[in-house]
């Protein structure tokens, strides 16, 4: 009989950790190490790692607060992550063996993320199933913006078009740069101050740090009237999935159509052969609102909705599985 063991994450089993991130069939960078713990001081980590008869089967990036366990609260998205060649009981005997676990350890509730599925390298609703067995809550439920390149809608609004004439007129130029700083210093940081008294989750040396370890995957544009930057877009990018982390432009972005320029070259000609080009989400107070101008906006650019769950698992309901198979 299959037996599956839990073990917790220790900083001498990185290699280890990282190679099956890299041959995940759910997984993407976000998920190494490097990125994981950039930030580590903020949380305490209590990433797992599932063995099925003595072979990795699946990860878990989290951490713990008081007695309950989240996917892991410094990443954009989580879940469990699984190796390529899954069978759906196994997968079902490993989520059963992660929440008995957890109940044994004393947390009475996992707060799982759901990556999104435009990141997916295979099909991966295994865990959407078994989530419905276990009676797990949407504690969250957010919306973003998304073009299927694939299958793209030529849908660019009148005023986008308007905006990348008058980015031709202003002769505006978009540069991929190494350096972040100008980017952070004379744009973000003050549009984010200035709009919504907060920073970048980001600070201007994590994301150099990170750059250096992600050099392929976090991507710097910048757009120029002359020597000056007017607009900035910085790019997380995966296999399938171009995601734009940071967008932000100066005061005259009406005027200039920095914006419509930046994401008309970044769609059209870096990116056009991603399968999806990610805007990001619009939603504020946990999901609960949206910001009807900023999702109208990128939705502008022929992009459609998807959405992003969160959910809250008793984890004493892990004997609601063990009679799913008949």
């Amino acid at each position: 009989m299959d037996s599956f063991s839990i073990i917790k994450y220790k900083p001498q089993l990185k290699s280890i950790w990282d190679k099956f991130v890299a041959n995940s069939k759910n997984a993407t960078f976000l998920f190494e190490r490097d990125f994981m713990d950039y930030h580590k001081g903020r949380f305490l980590d209590y990433s797992l790692m599932i063995y099925k008869n003595n072979h990795l089967f699946a990860l878990l990036p989290a951490n713990k607060k008081n007695s309950e366990i989240f996917s892991h609260e410094g990443l954009s998205y989580g879940g469990l992550l699984l190796k390529k060649k899954t069978e759906f009981d196994d997968v079902l005997e490993c989520f059963k063996a992660l929440l008995k676990f957890l109940n044994e350890q004393s947390f009475a509730k996992l707060h799982l993320k759901i990556i999104p599925k435009i990141y997916n390298e295979l099909p991966s609703d295994e865990i959407d199933y078994l989530l419905f067995i276990v009676k797990a809550q949407i504690s969250r439920r957010d919306l973003t913006a998304t073009i299927n390149n694939l299958k793209k809608v030529d849908d660019l609004s009148s005023n986008r078009k308007r905006g990348l004439k008058k980015a031709i007129k202003n002769n505006l130029v978009v540069k991929e740069v190494n350096d972040f700083e100008e980017f952070w210093n004379s744009i973000l940081i003050p549009n984010l101050e200035l709009k919504y008294k907060t920073k970048p989750v980001h600070s201007v040396e994590e994301i150099v740090a990170l750059k250096n370890k992600f050099s392929k995957n976090i991507r710097q544009f910048n757009v120029y009237k002359q020597k000056d930057i007017v607009a900035g877009v910085t790019i997380f990018e995966t296999k399938h999935v171009a995601h734009a982390q940071y967008i932000s432009a100066n005061e005259k972005k009406q005027e200039l159509g920095s914006l419509d320029l930046v994401f008309n070259v970044l769609i059209n000609d870096v990116f056009k052969g991603k399968r999806y080009f990610d805007f990001g989400i619009s939603n504020e107070n946990q999901g609960l609102y949206i910001n009807s101008g900023l999702l109208s906006w990128k939705m502008s650019f022929g992009a459609q909705p998807i959405v992003h769950d969160h959910y809250i698992i008793d984890t004493n309901n892990y004997s609601l599985l063990e009679s799913v198979l008949i």
